[in-house]
Order: C-alpha cells, then sequence, then structure tokens
C-alpha cells in the first residue's frame, strides 16, 4: 500500500533554475517539448519550449548518440546535459546535451509554423488550429497577460476585503433584459444563460458587503465585430455602504494600477517579448455623458445622431479627445440616461433622466460598465413598472431589497476587451483562447 504524503522533489529542473550562476558548468536535466532543430552540419541546435519559454540546447554531431539523431520536433523530451553560458542563446545560457529520453512522438508534422516570429497564417487559421498556434511564443504571452490580469484583479479585491463568489449562469429570468438571450429548456422547463451575475452579486451585497467573481457570460447579440463575443469572461465586483457611484470607480481606479503594477512586476518579459505600453492610470478624467458628446462634436465636426447612448466611433473620438486634450488613457463617462440603463440603475436625484452609472472607456473603447444601484424596494418596483417589465421570475432577487439593503454600486470589466486594448489588436477574439462568435462554435 502507498501513502500519498505531497509534492516530491523533481529529478529535472526548470528553465529559469539554469540561470543561476552557479550552474554554469554543472549537469542537469530537464524537460520540454522541441520546438525547432536548426542543423548547422557539425553541431545541431534543438530549441525546447516549457511554460517558462525557451532553452537552447546544443548537439555536438561527432558525439550525438541514437537517442539523440532521433530528436524531431514536436516530442516531448527529457535531456541531460552540461549548463554553458552563451549570451547569444536565450537568456545568456544553452544547454550541451549528453542523452535524451523521448518522451511523445508527434504523429504528424505541425501544420502550422509555430517557431516563427509571427505566426505565419490568418486570424481565421489561428482560431481553426488554435492549441496549435498557441505553441507560438508570442500567441501564448498574450495569455500570460491576460492570466496577470485576472491575478491582479483577484489579489486586489481579497486585500480590500472582497470575497470571491461563484453564481449560476443558467437562469430563469435574465438580469439585463432585452432579447439578447440564449433560450434553452431546462427540465421542461423555460431558461436562460447569463447575461451577468448582476442580481447574484447584488444579493449578495446584503451577506458580504463586498464581492467578486470572474467569470463567463453570454450575449446572443447578432453582431458580427471586431468588439463583440457572444461568450466572454467578465470580471465583476460589487460593494455596499458607497456614497457616490464614484466610490465605485475609484475602486476601479485604484484597481487597474495594481493591475499594471502586477503586470510590470511579474509579466515584464512577456511585455517586452511583445512590446508592449501600458497606459498610464495615474489619471483618468470624469466626464458626463452629454458633456462628452458635445465636446467631440464641436472638435470633430461629428454631428449628434444618438441622444441616448455612444455609437463606437463617438467612443473612439471620446478617446481621441481625451488623449489629445489630456493625455489620458482611460476616461470615465458618468450619468448615461435612463432610457438605456437596465432598470436597477440609480437615478439621478438631480434628473432623473439620467442614472448614477458609467462606462470606462480605454483606447476610445468601452471596457466597464457600472454605477450606483437602487437598494430601495419601493423605488425598485417603481422603476420596473416604468420600465414596463413584470416582477416575475425576480421574486428572489426583489425579497432581497424587501428586507433591506445598504446603498451599494459594482461594475463588470470585459476581460477579452481589456486585454485586446493592451495588446494593442483591433479583433477581440485575437484576446480569447477559444472565442464564440456567430459563426464559431469549435474547436
Amino acid at each position: 500500500m502507498e501513502f500519498i504524503a505531497g509534492l516530491e522533489k523533481k529529478r529535472t529542473m526548470r528553465f529559469s533554475e539554469l540561470m543561476r550562476e552557479e550552474m554554469a558548468g554543472r549537469e542537469a536535466s530537464v524537460e520540454g517539448m522541441i520546438h525547432s532543430i536548426r542543423d548547422m552540419g557539425e553541431i545541431s541546435f534543438v530549441i525546447l519550449r516549457s511554460r517558462e519559454g525557451l532553452l537552447q540546447t546544443v548537439i555536438n554531431g561527432r558525439m550525438a548518440g541514437k537517442e539523440l539523431e532521433e530528436l524531431c520536433t514536436g516530442q516531448a523530451v527529457r535531456v541531460m546535459g552540461v549548463v554553458t553560458r552563451e549570451e547569444r542563446a536565450p537568456h545568456g545560457i544553452e544547454l550541451h546535451l549528453k542523452a535524451a529520453r523521448i518522451l511523445s512522438r508527434p504523429e504528424e508534422p505541425l501544420p502550422l509554423a509555430i517557431d516563427k516570429w509571427a505566426l505565419p497564417t490568418s486570424l481565421e487559421g489561428n482560431l481553426n488550429r488554435r492549441a496549435i498556434a498557441l505553441r507560438n511564443v508570442r500567441e501564448r504571452a498574450k495569455f500570460r497577460i491576460q492570466e496577470g490580469i485576472c491575478r491582479g484583479f483577484r489579489e486586489f479585491l481579497t486585500a480590500q476585503g472582497f470575497t470571491e463568489i461563484h453564481t449560476p449562469k443558467i437562469g430563469a429570468r435574465s438580469a439585463e433584459g432585452g432579447a439578447n438571450l440564449f433560450r434553452l429548456q431546462y427540465f421542461h422547463k423555460p431558461a436562460v444563460l447569463a447575461q451577468s451575475p448582476q442580481f447574484y452579486k447584488q444579493m449578495m451585497v446584503g451577506v458580504f458587503d463586498r464581492v467578486f467573481e470572474t467569470g463567463p457570460v453570454f450575449r446572443a447579440e447578432k453582431h458580427n465585430t471586431k468588439r463583440h463575443l457572444n461568450e466572454y469572461t467578465s470580471l465583476d465586483f460589487e460593494m455596499g455602504y458607497i456614497d457616490s457611484f464614484l466610490d465605485v470607480c475609484r475602486m476601479e481606479a485604484e484597481l487597474l494600477r495594481h493591475v499594471m503594477r502586477t503586470l510590470e512586476a511579474e509579466y515584464s518579459e512577456e511585455l517586452a517579448l511583445l512590446k508592449i505600453t501600458l497606459p498610464d492610470t495615474e489619471k483618468i478624467p470624469c466626464v458626463r455623458f452629454d458633456e462628452a458628446k458635445r465636446l467631440v462634436s464641436e472638435k470633430y465636426g461629428r454631428p449628434i445622431r444618438t441622444p441616448y447612448d455612444l455609437e463606437p466611433e463617438e467612443e473612439a473620438l471620446i478617446g481621441r479627445y481625451f488623449k489629445e486634450e489630456y493625455d489620458a488613457d482611460f476616461v470615465f463617462v458618468t450619468h448615461y440616461p435612463s432610457k438605456k440603463r437596465p432598470f436597477y440603475a440609480m437615478a439621478d436625484p438631480k434628473d432623473p433622466s439620467y442614472t448614477l452609472s458609467f462606462d470606462l472607456l480605454l483606447g476610445g473603447l468601452e471596457i466597464t460598465t457600472g454605477g450606483q444601484r437602487i437598494h430601495d424596494y419601493q423605488m425598485l418596483l417603481r422603476k420596473l413598472e416604468e420600465k414596463g417589465l413584470e416582477p416575475e421570475g425576480m421574486e428572489d432577487y426583489l425579497d432581497c431589497f424587501k428586507y433591506g439593503m445598504p446603498p451599494h454600486g459594482g461594475l463588470g470589466i470585459g476581460l477579452e476587451r481589456l486585454t485586446m486594448k493592451l495588446l494593442g489588436q483591433d479583433n477581440v477574439r485575437e484576446a480569447c483562447l477559444f472565442p464564440r462568435d456567430m459563426a464559431r462554435l469549435r474547436p
């Protein structure tokens, strides 16, 4: 009988461990996938790939045994050799191989040239062969950056006293309303896929005061644009005992500063590899919705066509305006009209035709929607009536307010959109591991 006591020390080393000063001239074993092979005649360079990046190994042709001669691209291997300083190699070291053990052999050659600096395929080709395309180190680095965003999000909010929650994605009713719902049968009952965790995170403010979640949301929007996905990851938080929706804005501004500091400190290699300059989070201007429309209309001569919402071109012009005038990468656009906000959005007491809500734009693209919520039961019922909505299916949500809720507000950040803007990409699909849109259900 065996008893499992925990992790055992591995006999192989990580690539990063080989870089230590004392490893020069010593033997070491590492594991990885063969990324590429360059045969130079007398010697061959075998590039290994692991989660840490690339490692250059060298085979001296005159000393190569049978195992080394059988190496080919795509194999998983465990190799042993001598660590040698070499400034021209990645990370300034290489491993001069003495032995190799082949752990797996590919059935076919790779369909994509993943060892190229820029992957030589179209976006569609990339997405069709996603699991292979992501073996390219630059493609993979994009999702290390995305990991850093989520890591910073969790770390910051946990430190601020938020509790992480996990809410259901199948429900009886949508929090947002509208027609863009994925409907399904749930054991012979009608159900929908969640457009957001809004109802649940508000309910949990009455339990934990401050909550956050990272999870998928579903929008049945018939959009085939570079900025829309039908399934995306939302970074949500909700906080109680606020004095103003500006408390939510301030929390997000500090959150973004922490995320950028996390990326700078822990993901510097990926930032350098992708040549990313992170946006400035030290000064984020706030502008009212109606004022933002007026400013860009006057400066760029664009007539105001839609008084109740921002068109994509207007968002882009607002981003351009605040970059030109204030050198600001982000901008909070506040006080959206009630007509285009959900029933739970708190009305501005000075003018109920506007709400105490906001969007955050980065580089002219909306990445966040948030605001203060109605916490009074009777006010919620009146707002439902004004919007022509029935409370049927929302009884559990409304019950929380019947028994008392603190003033609260929150937001949702589109993870893929934020990643896309940080990466400088122009299509949100490039910032999604396995995107889902109107035409794509695979891989």
